[in-house]
C-alpha cells in the first residue's frame, strides 16, 4: 500500500510538470497549424511541417542555437507524420476542415443574398404602394 502511494504521489507530482508543457506545446502547435491554414487557405503537410519546426524550435531554445536547431529538426520530424494522421482522419470522416469551411462560408453568402433580396422585394412592394397612393390623390384632385 505505500509503495502504491509513493507511485500516485509521483505521479501527481510529475504529471503536473508534464501536463502544462504538454497542453502548452499542443496550443502553440494548433495556432501555428491553424493559422498558415488560414492565411494560406488550404490545409497541407507543410503548414504542419512549419508548425511542428516553430513549436520544437520554441521549446529548446533555451539550449542555445544547437538546442533551437534540434528542436526544428525534431518539431519538423514529428509534425509531418502528425498532419498526416489529422488530414488522413478528416477524409475519413468524409469532409476535410477546408471543405466545411468553404461550405459554412457559401451557405451563409446564399442566406444574406436570400435576406437583401426578400428586403429589395418589400422595398418594392412599398414603393409601388406609395406611387399607387399619390396617383390616386392626383386622380382625385383632377376629379374636384
Amino acid at each position: 500500500q505505500s509503495a502504491h502511494r509513493a507511485g500516485l504521489r509521483s505521479f501527481i507530482r510529475y504529471g503536473w510538470r508534464w501536463s502544462w508543457r504538454v497542453a502548452t506545446f499542443v496550443t502553440i502547435f494548433n495556432m501555428a497549424s491553424i493559422g498558415l491554414s488560414v492565411y494560406r487557405n488550404k490545409t497541407t503537410i507543410s503548414n504542419f511541417a512549419s508548425a511542428g519546426a516553430l513549436t520544437g524550435a520554441l521549446f529548446r531554445m533555451h539550449l542555445g542555437l544547437q538546442g533551437l536547431a534540434g528542436g526544428l529538426v525534431f518539431g519538423t520530424a514529428f509534425g509531418i507524420p502528425a498532419g498526416g494522421l489529422l488530414m488522413v482522419m478528416q477524409k475519413l470522416a468524409g469532409e476535410t476542415l477546408q471543405e466545411k469551411r468553404n461550405r459554412e462560408r457559401r451557405e451563409l453568402y446564399e442566406q444574406k443574398l436570400a435576406e437583401w433580396q426578400s428586403r429589395l422585394g418589400v422595398t418594392e412592394v412599398l414603393g409601388e404602394m406609395e406611387s399607387d397612393t399619390q396617383g390616386g390623390r392626383e386622380t382625385e384632385k383632377t376629379r374636384i
